[in-house]
């Protein structure tokens, strides 16, 4: 190749003899076919496009979120879908009663009609509307003025459930509308989970065995600084507890010593919120002794239980069981209750976490909680900081 050649001389020296310009060409030619052949063997493979394993890491805790918020918009839309599909049933029954009482209204508005016919009163017009329809036959006005009342009453209740039933034809066909809509945003919903976790499992299959080590250590090593954070908080709320305990204590002493009546006051005041806390903390403890009871149950995405769940499930699962109705979704049960901040966390509180508020967890007590993490994994305690001190959005009391 011309880009490898070398320079053409008129002459070179080489060993003391002078080489003339078809030997330097021969020897350039050679020297060139030389390099070209230990280029070839010592250039290095074209780079790999496989990314570093931190970023499939990165990779696949992205698209667990992003399947976790498709999961809410799921679980928010199956919940209308359901609560539609319930409206849409009691409408068509209702119709289908409605129109049994019609037929029967009409029944007996045919009767009266053939009465009026073997009476002679009936006109031939008024033949052919008996012969069609036996509400035609009867608006009549002069046969209506020789009808009894009772008879004049099944007419105007026929005509009254005749409305009644178009009424509720068309209100049951707008639902079955919204029902449809409803319908296929759950379709697209379940399908943008389904994809998000199918390249998310590729991903992951794609690793080596080294890699996946790799990947377990590192994983081993941030669970054991989410239990280092958690202790952390364990130990700061212990702390701001016995400060608070000492307080009161010699807030009482102080009292006492005084003998001022305000001490009553404030007992009282502090015994109604003793009373208050008392009973959340029994209920806490009973949506807790709930979920625990789950550990070892696989996430599923849209599951409340009883044999899987996905976390907002869980916590609406778990609150249940303690007489507490929360939504169906993280968007949804963290407008519920109290926000309080996280150093007063207590047990029984919801975590919130992320920007999106597409996770949820309950709060156990010593900075860990008990949740349903992700797909692939089950029911378990963990850590609050399980993705970082960042990732808490949020801590709600239910109740």
């Amino acid at each position: 190749m011309a880009s490898h050649r070398k320079p053409r001389s008129r002459s070179r020296m080489t060993g003391g003899l002078r080489t003339t310009p078809a030997v330097g060409i021969t020897t350039a030619a050679l020297t060139s076919v030389a390099l070209l052949s230990q280029t070839a063997q010592a250039a290095p493979a074209q780079p790999s496009s496989k990314p570093r394993l931190e970023e499939v890491q990165q990779k696949v805790d992205t698209l667990y979120r992003q399947a976790e918020v498709a999961t809410q918009k799921y679980n928010g839309v199956k919940e209308q879908t359901d609560s539609k599909k319930q409206q849409v049933d009691k409408l068509l029954d209702d119709v289908a009663q409605r129109t049994d009482e019609m037929n029967t209204a009409r029944q007996k508005l045919g009767r009266y009609a053939a009465e009026q016919y073997r009476s002679g009163a009936v006109s031939d017009t008024a033949t052919m509307f008996l012969a069609d329809d036996p509400e035609d036959y009867f608006s009549q006005r002069q046969l209506m003025s020789r009808l009894t009342d009772e008879q004049k009453k099944s007419v105007d209740d026929y005509q009254s459930q005749a409305r009644e039933t178009a009424k509720k034809r068309t209100e049951a066909q707008s639902s079955l509308q919204d029902l449809t809509e409803s319908q296929t945003e759950l379709r697209s919903s379940k399908e943008t989970v389904q994809t998000k976790l199918s390249d998310a499992r590729k991903l992951l299959a794609e690793l080596t065995a080294e890699e996946k080590e790799r990947l377990a250590a590192i994983q081993k090593a941030k669970e054991a600084a989410a239990r280092k954070k958690a202790a952390e908080l364990a130990a700061k709320q212990k702390a701001a507890e016995a400060a608070k305990r000492e307080a009161a204590e010699k807030a009482r002493q102080q009292e006492e010593a005084s003998g001022s009546s305000s001490g009553s006051s404030s007992g009282s005041s502090g015994s109604s919120s003793g009373s208050s806390d008392a009973s959340y903390a029994t209920k806490a403890a009973q949506a807790l002794a709930f979920a625990k009871s789950q550990e070892g149950k696989p996430y599923v995405w849209g599951a409340t239980g009883p044999d899987s769940y996905d976390c907002s499930g869980l916590t609406q699962a778990a609150w249940k069981s303690a007489g507490i109705s929360l939504p169906r979704t993280t968007w949804d049960q963290v407008e519920i209750g109290k926000t309080v901040p996280l150093s007063d966390i207590q047990p029984g509180d919801l975590v919130f976490f992320y920007d999106d508020i597409s996770h949820v967890g309950l709060y156990m007590g010593d900075g860990m909680m008990v949740h349903a993490p992700k797909p692939g994994a089950v029911v378990r305690e963990e850590s609050i900081y399980y993705d970082g001190t960042s990732s808490i959005h949020s801590v709600v009391r239910p109740a």
